[in-house]
């Protein structure tokens, strides 16, 4: 790593997190800067956002890159899905977005990636030497697979098929909300869940993240697993702690095929 301080940026349904990040610790080197996502949340409307948090924060930038996380399928750059923003992101050339509107190297990630790169450098899986399965239990359901502390990106394992539906409607935390559950309820889902992944998988450690990851003593006990199933360290620091770890690893390495898929502006093709 070659900066000890890079910009980490959250982006989430609701709001638009920044902070500046101690590369050396895995911590916030500033206070966190939020932002209320715009209502519309296309592109452009989030880019103009994104850079007034970059902005804040410009004195010590430099010209660094700044990391970005999404609830999207991030490849090369292009997003593919979209979770809880505008649909305007399918297929988007985000990272030409961002930097057209930002005028410095962005990186983008999927937020649940982000997550896992941060648990894994700073957090409870730190430097651990096997197959690192994360989760976000949340709205829905994020994963992140991590082999020698190496990512496997837009691993959508929150979608795996139990009892022949999507597992995530029925399993993620707002499914417990939704219906009134008991962690005590819910746990015979989560078993099924994480006993399915352990089958695919085979992980050495799982990692669970989220907002609800703060009441595991109630629920990660009931569950009887082969791999050791840990709460997640950095809770809500961990997209932008990740974040802006994966964008000085991109200037360090960069990725050969970022631009250079064919993907077209959607706007151009209109």
């Amino acid at each position: 790593m070659s900066k000890r301080y890079v910009l980490g940026i959250d982006i989430g349904g609701s709001g638009i997190k920044g902070a500046l990040v101690d590369l050396k610790k895995g911590e916030f080197a500033s206070d966190r800067l939020r932002i209320p996502t715009p209502a519309v949340s296309t592109p452009q409307n989030v880019a103009a956002v994104v850079k007034e948090i970059v902005d804040s924060f410009s004195d010590d930038l430099g010209d660094g890159a700044v990391g970005i996380t999404i609830p999207s399928v991030v490849t090369h750059g292009v997003t593919r899905t979209a979770a809880n923003i505008d649909k305007s992101w399918i297929d988007a050339p985000a990272d030409r977005i961002f930097e057209e509107v930002l005028r410095r190297p962005i990186h983008l990630v999927n937020d649940a990636d982000a997550a896992g790169v941060a648990e894994v450098k700073y957090g409870a899986a730190k430097d651990h030497p096997g197959v690192v399965v994360l989760t976000t239990l949340g709205t829905g359901i994020g994963t992140a697979l991590i082999y020698r502390g190496v990512l496997v990106p837009n691993a959508e394992l929150g979608h795996i098929e139990i009892d022949g539906a999507d597992a995530e409607p029925t399993t993620a935390a707002s499914a417990r909300e939704r219906e009134g559950l008991t962690f005590e309820q819910w746990a015979p889902r989560l078993q099924k869940y994480y006993s399915r992944l352990e089958f695919y998988l085979w992980p050495d450690l799982i990692v669970v993240g989220g907002g609800v990851s703060k009441h595991a003593d109630k629920f990660l006990p009931l569950l009887k697993l082969n791999a050791p199933i840990v709460p997640a360290k950095l809770r809500n620091a961990a997209g932008i702690v990740g974040a802006a770890w994966l964008a000085q690893d991109a200037e360090d390495n960069p990725d050969p095929l970022k631009h250079a898929d064919g993907a077209e502006d959607k706007s151009k093709r209109d």
